[in-house]
C-alpha cells in the first residue's frame, strides 16, 4: 500500500470500488512548526470519466489498483481512439482520445515504450516514457555561434506539440523532450 507522498501522476488506486487516476498532484507545505505536507491530488474516476479532488496527508495510505502493466506501441489514431498493440503478444487495445490527455503530444505512429496499465483486460491509462525522440517540421531558423544555454524559440514537433528549444536548433532536427516538464531535453 502506497503512502499519499508516493504517488505520482499516472498511478491508479481503488477507493470505494473505483478506480481512480492521478492526473496531477500539488504539493504544499504549511509554513507553521509540526504542520503535515498537503498533497493536493486531482483524479479521473475511472468508471465514471469524472474529476475527484481530494487533500491528503503524507502519511495517508491509499490502496493500488490491481492493474496489469505491459509493453506497448503506438500504432495510430483515428477519430475517436488512439490504439495501442501488446509488443509482447500483439493483442490490440483502444483508448479513447479524452483519456489520453496531455500524452497526446508525445505520441507518433510506432512509438515504441509506452507502460499501458490493463484492468480486467482493457486498457485504462498509458504512462510515457521518460523521454522521447520527435522531429521539428517548424522553427525560426538556426542562428549559428548561439550556445547551448542562450535564448530560446519556439519549436513545431511532428506530434504537433510546441516547445521552447536553443536557437541552434534548425528544422529537421531530431531532439528529446522530457515528457513530465515537456521541455527540450537534447538532441537525439
Amino acid at each position: 500500500m502506497p503512502k499519499a507522498a508516493d504517488l505520482k501522476k499516472g498511478a491508479i488506486i481503488e477507493q470505494d470500488g473505483q478506480l481512480l487516476l492521478v492526473r496531477n498532484i500539488d504539493v504544499r507545505s504549511p509554513s507553521s512548526r509540526g504542520a503535515n505536507t498537503l498533497y493536493k491530488v486531482t483524479f479521473t474516476n475511472i468508471q465514471k470519466k469524472q474529476k475527484v479532488e481530494q487533500t491528503l496527508i503524507g502519511t495517508d495510505f491509499l490502496k493500488e489498483a490491481d492493474c496489469n502493466r505491459t509493453m506497448l506501441q503506438f500504432l495510430f489514431k483515428d477519430e475517436q481512439f488512439y490504439n495501442f498493440m501488446d509488443v509482447e503478444n500483439y493483442n490490440q487495445y483502444a483508448l479513447a482520445i479524452e483519456d489520453v490527455d496531455d500524452a497526446a503530444g508525445y505520441l507518433k505512429d510506432g512509438q515504441e515504450g509506452i507502460l499501458g496499465m490493463l484492468y480486467e483486460d482493457n486498457l485504462i491509462g498509458i504512462e510515457l516514457p521518460t523521454t522521447v525522440s520527435l522531429k521539428v517540421v517548424e522553427t525560426a531558423p538556426g542562428i549559428k555561434g548561439a550556445s547551448a544555454s542562450a535564448r530560446t524559440k519556439p519549436a513545431i514537433l511532428e506530434t504537433g506539440l510546441v516547445v521552447q528549444v536553443p536557437e541552434y536548433l534548425e528544422e529537421g532536427e531530431v531532439i528529446k523532450i522530457n515528457t513530465a516538464t515537456g521541455k527540450f531535453s537534447s538532441r537525439a
